[in-house]
């Protein structure tokens, strides 16, 4: 059975900011079409740099770097290539903030998908097509928002207007999602709606999505694959279903992960056993 093919490589990243804080630490990491990826790891473990480098929003430190989507270069030794912008239509990004705006309708937040393949002056006069407002309707149609969207944005809940910032996504027509801790702000009932979302636009549409996540349980129920990082570094890239106790304490601490786990005493941790890999 062949292996296959990569949507997404990473190669030799490493991070560094002004600060001279090492965000990344020579990461590789490879991710096939249509996977489901959770980014575990502390605050400060890097999650949320290596989600931005992804689409290139943020460019590694080092030379020997390199970012592929669909084997196309994006960014290598710290330089965005020339094709960036073609790229980042392949990939999408929301964060925990939503990022709409509030005083426009659902629609108009959706339709805001398909600026990046519009000409100029179509952005500018925000000149929509009719297959353009319909594709949106059909976004939010696919999210359950349907019947939301004549209404503005700041008026739903934090469930819905993440519901529409997946919307906004799939008009953008990408084939890559990346989310930076999507339900961190969410009541239980609507981090199950957008997770439960976020799975189906997985495995009906194909998309790729790598999600940052703090909750463990989440990405084993969500996610098949977990990719964890710890001061920068890869410390395990594996199926979620196999992930220890001991590897939660090592990543968060005895009583960070006792919470996020939801086991109540800990069992002790020789330095040996407590290493990842």
């Amino acid at each position: 059975m062949s292996t296959p093919e990569p949507i997404i490589t990473v190669r030799a990243g490493s991070k560094s900011f002004r600060s001279g804080t090492l965000a990344l630490d020579n990461v590789n990491l490879s991710i096939a079409r249509g996977e489901c990826v959770a980014l575990l790891g502390a605050s400060g473990s890097g999650k949320s740099t290596l989600l931005r480098t992804l689409c290139g929003l943020e460019t590694f430190s080092n030379s020997e770097s390199l970012v592929e989507i669909q084997s196309q270069v994006l960014q290598h030794g710290g330089r965005l290539s020339a094709q960036v912008r073609q790229l980042r239509r392949k990939t999408a990004i929301i964060f925990q903030q939503f990022n709409l705006v509030g005083r426009k309708s659902l629609l108009d937040n959706a339709l805001a998908g398909a600026l990046s393949h519009m000409p100029l002056w179509r952005v500018l006069t925000a000149r929509f097509t009719h297959a353009e407002r319909m594709q949106a309707l059909q976004a939010l149609d696919a999210v359950d928002l349907l019947g939301y969207h004549a209404q503005r944005a700041s008026t739903l809940s934090g469930g819905q207007q993440q519901r529409a910032a997946i919307a906004r996504a799939l008009v953008q027509g990408s084939e890559i999602l990346l989310a930076d801790e999507p339900v961190a702000s969410l009541d239980p009932e609507s981090t199950e709606r957008v997770m439960t979302q976020l799975q189906r636009m997985n495995r009906e549409r194909g998309l790729t999505l790598v999600i940052s996540l703090h909750d463990v349980d989440l990405a084993r129920r969500y996610c098949p694959r977990v990719v964890a990082l710890k001061n920068g570094q890869m410390v395990y890239d594996g199926p979620s279903a196999n992930l220890t106790e001991i590897m939660l304490i090592d990543l968060y601490g005895p009583q960070a992960a006792a919470a996020l786990h939801g086991f109540s005493e800990p069992p002790p941790v020789t330095a040996c056993a407590a290493r990842i890999l």
